[in-house]
């Protein structure tokens, strides 16, 4: 899908030089040495524009609807699935018992067993940075996956952290709503990805353009990226203490 992005990005713009060029080659033309009238020749070739840029936005929009069914599709492949982050790996481990630890001992659902796991594994290969790799497990029935999703903040202080496994798309969505917001302001569920405004309201985004429409942060919202220097805040603190002076 991402390579038909492109081709179709790469298909307009040289539509745009193309034509770009004509104009250029038409305007410098005289009536003695054009083979027609130019008048004629511009009507043709702005009908021809139209025609074309119609094309490419009605295959642009069709492409676009495409991919948003095939991105929900996909989701819904995944609806079962989730992310378990910052569990300590073994060598020769069982991950099956690993998440079955996890989720009776730390997430107190003491009724869960390996029985409700469908399949699990280690997401990526295994290099010597020490950091573990996150445990991608699929469970045999969503409502065991929405129990387990429930209790997540449970884990809260043990350094694992449960999350849903995305789409590439709105994956990245998600991580451009956390980097504008900060993390504590955007959250998805059951694949959907929201954000809270700078003016309390809550926004369910699908594209990188919604994210950006939603408005600027206000400053306690932002991340620490994005908060202003030590010395500004140092300024602001003086000027405080000599206004209530």
């Amino acid at each position: 899908m991402d390579s038909l992005r492109e081709s179709m990005s790469e298909l307009m713009t040289q539509f745009q030089d193309r034509m770009s060029k004509f104009e250029a080659e038409l305007s410098s033309r005289t009536p003695s040495t054009a083979t027609s009238n130019p008048v004629d020749i511009a009507a043709d070739f702005a009908s021809f524009k139209r025609f074309v840029l119609q094309a490419l936005s009605c295959l642009q929009q069709q492409m676009e609807a495409l991919a948003a069914e095939f991105d929900a599709l996909e989701m819904r492949g995944r609806r079962k699935m989730l992310l378990i982050h910052g569990v300590s790996e073994a060598s020769k481990e069982e991950t099956s018992l690993v998440v079955s630890d996890v989720v009776r001992d730390r997430m107190k659902l003491e009724t869960f067993s390996v029985a409700a796991i469908r399949r699990c594994h280690r997401m990526g290969k295994q290099v010597g940075t020490g950091k573990p790799r996150p445990i991608l497990v699929k469970l045999q029935d969503i409502d065991m996956r929405d129990k387990i999703w429930s209790a997540k903040t449970k884990l809260k202080g043990s350094g694992i952290t449960l999350s849903e496994f995305l789409t590439r798309s709105r994956h990245q969505i998600f991580m451009a709503a956390r980097e504008k917001f900060g993390v504590t302001n955007c959250w998805t569920t059951q694949g959907q990805v929201y954000v809270l405004g700078p003016d309390g309201t809550k926004h369910r985004v699908v594209s990188r353009s919604e994210v950006n429409s939603i408005g600027e942060p206000k400053l306690g919202l932002q991340t620490a990226v994005n908060k202003p220097p030590a010395v500004a805040l140092k300024k602001r603190r003086a000027a405080a203490v000599v206004t209530k002076k």
